[in-house]
């Protein structure tokens, strides 16, 4: 078994990661280092985190079903939702391109809304249920919301292959809008979520 840091008035700032003794029942302190506000637990995570979720997965509907781009190649224009722009850079021969967004944008955020939906039910449960594989979902999680804005990649190469005339033109459509949603929403709700919530149940339950 081992013990809790909060059990013994160990609190560490998120800001900074200073690790400090805080007295019993104190329900806000401050780093003594950054000044920043610490708290036992991030407060409300599971609240914060939830709502966050909630908006995600209610916009990648839209986000994945309007139209989020908009390309020309001479006199014909094209409006594309994320799969039909998947299916129209394979068709151009740019295959790795489709395959970039493929997984950034349908494949990612629905993995990110579903690990993150497991982990907050889990945690609200107060589950025993294999915390050490729920710390690596979480992780691996976190690491793949590095690769949220791989996007703004593909949308850099799209403008460039204008220029090299294999679109004529390219512009953002209302889809746009619901995907950078989804994208900082999902963001928002893997920050706000307190991995420590889930060793607090077989911490305590051993204790």
């Amino acid at each position: 078994m081992t013990a809790l840091a909060a059990d013994q008035g160990l609190w560490s700032c998120l800001t900074c990661e200073q690790l400090q003794r805080v007295e019993p029942g104190t329900a806000r302190a401050f780093c003594s280092r950054c000044g920043a506000a610490i708290h036992e637990r991030k407060p409300s995570s599971l609240t914060r985190s939830a709502a966050f979720l909630a908006a995600a997965a209610v916009l990648y509907i839209p986000a994945n079903l309007v139209p989020v781009v908009t390309t020309g190649q001479l006199f014909v224009a094209q409006s594309d939702t994320i799969m039909s722009g998947v299916m129209h850079l394979w068709r151009t021969e740019a295959k790795l391109l489709a395959g970039i967004l493929f997984i950034a944008s349908i494949v990612v955020p629905a993995f990110k809304i579903a690990t993150l939906a497991l982990l907050i039910a889990m945690a609200k449960r107060g589950s025993l249920w294999q915390p050490r594989t729920r710390a690596m979902i979480y992780r691996a999680t976190a690491y793949i919301s590095r690769w949220s804005m791989v996007d703004i990649y593909v949308g850099a190469v799209l403008v460039a292959l204008v220029q090299f005339k294999v679109f004529a033109s390219v512009e953002p459509a209302p889809g746009a809008v619901a995907f950078c949603a989804v994208v900082v929403l999902t963001m928002l709700a893997s920050m706000s979520f307190d991995p420590r919530l889930t060793w607090d149940p077989v911490e305590h339950r051993n204790g």
